[in-house]
């Protein structure tokens, strides 16, 4: 058994590349070794700026012999196919065995010496690595056929044990020598084998493994913070970029003039971390201190004072240019930086910027004077504007609920969102945007505060893209939320209409993140937005400023209308069903089950519910399905709905409202026609068996219970209602026979199941739900 040492030196290797580099490194190897019949033990890599390096631990000194079996033709085949075969395995007809009808040729594969297996694949390694990125350098460069590595190959190590596995990549010939640090230890350096190369390398001035070079930046840059009082900013990403830009990490502190920190706190941050790669420090308070963390290369004799200056006097210029944007920017109000908007394209189809910010200005005040935003938490009542119970409903059943501000109030709070819209996007022509994009949103919350805005509507302005991904924050103040949700409920109506729908795995415009996004405002704010209503003004926004139009062939006044008409149909139903299916997608993540999601999502299709009102059923329903007493309603429900499936009933009911699966199920009690309610309502003409009187009553009690329960968004509530009809069920279908040859006692009884489907109803599709 022997150790194998692989290094691979090269010029600089980009420190976001070298994690890949290691994982890919060793799949790759072991890849190989598996077809060779070889494992290694253990497999350890290693990356730096200059060095990718692999050691495999315990290799045997040779392959094992092997025998292969393989199939041939039948012995009945023409005698081309028998020569093929033998042409193939190198074997004479003699060497065949027959088995079955068939020949079958026994190969043996001798072992091969593990070096020749290196030797083979580490070229082949080499060749097909998969960097993100490469180059092909020097005369050889022309060809395409020429090797390709990140930066320049310049030196290959591979010792099997204390032997050199020798092969040739472009050149360059295996062997046993690397180099140390560049400044500290730039000779070469003869490497004895696996055994030494990590402390031989430490003695260079090299640490090899990027997890300890993280631990040395992130112990000493903790030590250089306490020493001078401060703390340290944990940077994870940052830590992991020092790593990989040395090899003998060496944390220096340093300090800048306090003046700049008039600057927006976020542009200082991000001119150290992004510019120049040093770690922030702040101060007691929590406020950012006039001081940086640099990760040096080197050990210098001066413990580093020089380095500290040259990089202070970098960061200087780089936070001066800042302090100049700030200054010129500060001096504009944005209000007039706003007017330059009309002079950015939003979208060729979609208009200015400009014309963005007005329809989201728009949307965004609307939202506040509908209620839909903006409401204060009251006891009086869930769902009922101004705090109304409905009656049936306990006085203590329900949490307090949101309800709509004051009507005065409500205006204050649409101006000011209103504002907020129509500044939200002005920072874009800023200086400091232009030179830090990924500020935008941040600088117009710090311009609009200096200017003297109110602090909801700089607070709305900093934060309005929010949420932009995945565990991101989710903004609740009412006049942000607003801004927010409009901007992007604008931008899904837009693109929506000039056909520019995310497809497959391409969303070019992000408008699965801005649905996911405009969910997560809504639910996390508890605002009662009813979709369809929402969007259609928003579309209407579109409409009237003349921008992405709907062209009609005119054929006529009549049949131009009736196509509009026929568009913007299919146009709302195509986002309102996009957003769904974006909660539908969230809730399944979540660990809601499929069929309860389609139950209740079926009632959002088919009429204009509001979200958080979908989301608190759906949580109710699964946990009352999974309950004894919800398991066997549905079993009740099932056998009453196939029961008017199969018989048709009512007469005048289509099938899909008999019971069907169908987005319009849901609601087939209230489309019932005059005649069959009063059949339905028609009293009855016999004496009802005892069961069915027992029915009859839990309906008359569990119908205005659940429907005042669901009304009130009690739906825990409107399914202990419902649950309360789990016994009248199961004995009336044990006891009373539904097709009873009476034509009087049948029609009641259907009628009675249609009932409970009914009321069911009220709450979810039971026909959706699986069990």
């Amino acid at each position: 058994m022997a150790d194998f040492l692989l290094e691979l030196l090269s010029e600089e290797i980009p420190a976001r590349m070298q994690a890949k580099a290691q994982a890919d490194l060793a799949r790759l190897f072991e890849e190989h070794l598996a077809a060779a019949g070889l494992k290694a033990e253990a497999i350890e890599t290693y990356a730096t700026p200059r060095r990718l390096a692999l050691i495999a631990r315990s290799l045997p000194a040779e392959t094992e012999a092997v025998s292969e079996e393989l199939k041939g033709p039948r012995t009945s085949a023409p005698p081309q196919a028998l020569e093929g075969f033998l042409r193939k395995t190198g074997l004479t007809q003699e060497q065949l065995t027959e088995r079955d009808g068939a020949y079958f040729a026994v190969i043996e594969k001798p072992g091969r010496a593990t070096a020749s297996v290196l030797a083979e694949a580490i070229p082949a390694i080499v060749r097909a690595f998969p960097w993100p990125k490469s180059m092909r350098w020097g005369v050889d460069s022309a060809s395409t056929e020429s090797l390709r590595w990140v930066r320049p190959l310049q030196g290959i190590v591979a010792l099997l044990g204390e032997d050199i596995v020798a092969f040739e990549i472009a050149g360059i010939k295996s062997g046993a020598a690397t180099v140390g640090h560049r400044f500290h230890h730039p000779g070469c350096i003869t490497l004895g084998g696996a055994h030494d190369y990590v402390e031989k390398l430490r003695a260079c001035h090299v640490i090899v493994d990027p997890a300890e070079r993280r631990r040395i930046i992130a112990d000493g840059a903790h030590k250089a913070a306490a020493d001078a009082g401060l703390t340290l900013i944990e940077d994870d990403g940052l830590l992991a970029e020092n790593a990989g830009l040395t090899e003998w990490p060496v944390p220096l502190p340093g300090a800048f003039d306090p003046a700049f920190l008039e600057v927006p706190r976020e542009v200082i941050q991000l001119t150290l971390r992004t510019n120049q790669k040093y770690f922030v420090l702040t101060g007691a308070d929590g406020a950012l201190a006039p001081n940086f963390l640099c990760v040096a290369n080197i050990d210098a004799s001066d413990g580093g004072a020089g380095i500290i200056e040259g990089n202070r006097k970098v960061l200087a210029a780089r936070l001066s240019d800042a302090r100049f944007f700030w200054e010129q920017d500060v001096e504009v109000p944005l209000a007039e930086q706003w007017k330059k908007l009309s002079q950015i394209v939003f979208h060729e189809k979609l208009g200015t910027v400009a014309d963005k910010v007005e329809r989201v200005a728009k949307l965004a005040r609307w939202l506040v004077e509908e209620g839909i935003v903006g409401r204060t938490l009251s006891p009086g009542g869930r769902g009922q504007g101004e705090g109304v119970r409905p009656s049936g409903v306990p006085a203590d059943s329900e949490p307090p609920h949101p309800n709509p501000l004051p009507v005065g109030e409500r205006e204050k709070l649409a101006d000011l969102a209103e504002r907020a819209a129509r500044l939200a996007k002005a920072d874009l022509v800023t200086g400091l945007v232009g030179e830090f994009p990924e500020l935008q949103g941040i600088i117009g919350g710090h311009l609009a505060r200096a200017q003297g805005e109110p602090d909801e509507v700089a607070d709305a302005i900093r934060d309005h893209y929010k949420p932009v991904g995945q565990g991101d924050e989710v903004p609740t103040a009412p006049v942000t939320v607003a801004v927010s949700l409009a901007d992007k409920l604008d931008t899904l109506v837009g693109f929506f209409h000039i056909d520019e729908k995310p497809t497959g795995s391409k969303d070019p415009f992000a408008l699965r993140r801005a649905a996911v996004s405009a969910i997560a405002l809504i639910l996390e704010s508890n605002s009662r937005v009813l979709l369809r209503d929402v969007l259609a003004f928003a579309r209407n926004s579109y409409r009237e400023q003349g921008v992405g139009g709907v062209e009609v062939e005119p054929h006529g006044d009549t049949v131009r209308a009736v196509a509009k008409a026929a568009y913007e149909t299919v146009f709302m139903s195509s986002v309102f069903d996009f957003m769904i299916e974006r909660l539908a997608v969230q809730q399944r993540d979540r660990g809601i089950r499929h069929d309860i999601i389609g139950s209740v999502f079926a009632l959002a299709r088919a009429g204009n519910v509001d979200l958080v009102s979908i989301l608190a059923r759906v949580k109710a329903l699964q946990s009352f399905v999974e309950t004894p007493e919800g398991a066997d309603l549905l079993a009740g429900y099932k056998r009453a709905a196939n029961i008017l499936k199969k018989e048709g009933w009512p007469p005048s009911v289509t099938p899909a409202q008999a019971g069907v699966q169908s987005d319009e199920g849901l609601d087939s009690g209230l489309r019932r026609n005059d005649e069959a309610e009063q059949v339905r309502n028609k009293e009855l003409s016999y004496t009802p068996e005892n069961e069915e009187t027992a029915l009859i009553a839990a309906l008359d009690s569990a119908e205005p219970r659940a429907a005042a329960a669901v009304e009130a968004e009690d739906f825990e509530g409107a399914m202990a209602a419902l649950a309360s009809l789990r016994a009248p069920v199961d004995a009336f279908f044990d006891k009373v026979t539904v097709n009873d040859p009476d034509p009087a006692k049948r029609t009641a009884r259907l009628n009675l199941l249609l009932r409970i489907r009914d009321a069911v109803h009220q709450v979810a599709d039971f026909s959706r739900i699986e069990g």
